[in-house]
């Protein structure tokens, strides 16, 4: 059982089952989200569908930056910095 997991997961024959799958969990998680209640909402964005997602992926996608900026300006080392 576990190696069929790990071959859907690993193998590139699988690819195009894993972006469908992809897929779909990703319109159940948007059709999910418009059940959800919002009566009891602090601030007027919290009441958009689809809002946590999208800061979620907002503030992954801008630490990735960061870092990676962060890391090309000083604080990542030569290849050879400890020979």
């Amino acid at each position: 059982m576990i190696k069929r997991i790990v071959d859907f997961f690993g193998d590139d024959e699988y690819q195009q089952q894993r972006r469908r799958l992809f897929y779909v969990v990703l319109v159940l998680i948007v059709a999910a989200d418009f059940l959800v209640p919002r009566e009891h909402a602090e601030f007027p964005w919290d009441r958009l569908p689809g809002w946590p997602a999208a800061y979620g992926f907002g503030s992954c996608v801008l630490l990735i930056f960061v870092s990676k900026f962060l890391g090309h300006r000083g604080l990542m080392r030569r290849e050879d910095y400890y020979d």
